[in-house]
């Protein structure tokens, strides 16, 4: 079950207003998530007492990106554990509310695997709901700092491809605080290289068909003083032949053993159009979106949204003539099929560099980021 009430206020600050949380009133535990469907018309929550409700904030992008993905996924178990649910059943369904999205499952079998040890162990099934929320904050509070050093190195790679500063950023879908723990992946580079005085110009794609570039990131990009263009997805090529764009910098959804890349659809076409322009292409995510287990490319299973989402044009935050909030406005006959596909695949060798929070690798190989990964471990055995 979900409840929505709002919060807005011009003097707003990033950040003020997470894009999750957990609470506990006295009526019982819940999830809060800022409702990114309501922005930049609204600041409005919603509040999920329930995994199914947590489900359907997922699946309509109320919350959305890779990393808070997982974030969202543990505190679900956590939700249904506390509540008293089947975690299990919970678990399977927040698990599979999007499948390319890896982060995802990976924050859902945490959490769901601190609550099962923590039972098997006590007993107590107060213990292991408390066991599973310790999962979901702690991984909370990873993403975070994983976010922090994402931009530290990001950062340090532009400089040394683009010596000089007065970097000009192409970015694609929305990668900032709304994604993340922390600061995001892509966008937080980007701010870092704000806040040093290094950036000349953000490049924003609009990013049809839901407008995540120009809802989520353009809103992020002005909140936080930087000097920003929108774009149509299909400028991007006459922005690459006026040399206008020194870097790409994307998020990812899932990266494959061998290096390819799953993000929002129009990524690759950033990739083909970057790579025939000799301009760095990079992607910025936590180790935690790199999965062993897809071994390439072509084993990633791509999300197919609704047909509607093409044929009509969503008016999520205020009615507009002939459309409802949350509804939309034909712009297609009556009947047309869409092809909507939420993600698309970008080989690794159009990849300059994938940057991680424990460092960078380039080129992108698949023993090179077996190695990294390995490292990664053998680091976190030895905290």
């Amino acid at each position: 079950m979900a409840d929505q009430y709002a919060q807005s206020g011009e003097d707003s600050r990033p950040n003020e207003i997470p894009a999750i949380r957990w609470d506990e009133p006295p009526e019982g535990p819940v999830v809060v998530l800022l409702d990114q469907t309501r922005l930049p018309a609204e600041e409005v929550e919603l509040v999920c007492t329930d995994a199914p409700a947590l489900v359907e904030a997922i699946r309509s992008l109320a919350v959305r990106g890779a990393p808070l993905l997982g974030i969202a996924g543990a505190y679900g178990v956590a939700l249904a554990a506390a509540r008293g649910f089947d975690v299990d059943d919970a678990a399977e369904s927040l698990a599979g509310a999007r499948p390319t999205a890896v982060n995802l499952s990976v924050g859902v079998r945490r959490a769901q695997a601190a609550y099962r040890a923590e039972l098997a162990r006590s007993g107590d099934v107060e213990q292991a709901a408390a066991a599973a929320l310790g999962a979901a904050r702690a991984l909370h509070k990873e993403d975070a700092e994983a976010s922090s050093r994402m931009a530290e190195r990001g950062l340090a790679l532009l400089d040394e491809l683009l010596p000089g500063g007065g970097h000009r950023i192409l970015t694609h879908c929305n990668t900032g605080s709304l994604v993340s723990g922390g600061e995001g992946t892509a966008f937080a580079v980007a701010l870092a290289a704000h806040r040093a005085g290094r950036l000349r110009r953000l490049w924003v794609d609009e990013t049809r068909p839901l407008l995540q570039g120009a809802r989520l990131t353009a809103y992020e990009a002005a909140r936080s003083g930087m000097a920003y263009t929108l774009l149509t997805d299909n400028a991007a090529g006459s922005l690459f032949a006026a040399g206008e764009v020194d870097a790409v910098l994307i998020g990812a959804d899932r990266i494959a053993a061998d290096g390819s890349v799953a993000n929002k659809v129009g990524s690759y076409p950033l990739a083909v159009l970057a790579r025939y322009h000799h301009v760095p292409f990079i992607v910025v995510a936590p180790l935690t979106t790199v999965d062993p287990q897809t071994p390439d490319g072509a084993s990633i299973e791509v999300e197919q949204r609704p047909g509607f989402e093409v044929t009509e044009v969503m008016a999520p935050q205020v009615p507009v003539a002939g459309a409802e909030p949350g509804g939309g406005i034909p712009v297609a006959p009556l009947g047309t099929q869409a092809y909507n596909p939420a993600f698309d695949v970008t080989p690794p060798e159009l990849v300059t560099a994938i940057v991680t929070e424990e460092g960078a690798v380039s080129p992108v190989t698949t023993e090179a980021l077996a190695e990294l990964c390995a490292r990664s471990r053998q680091v976190t055995q030895i905290l």
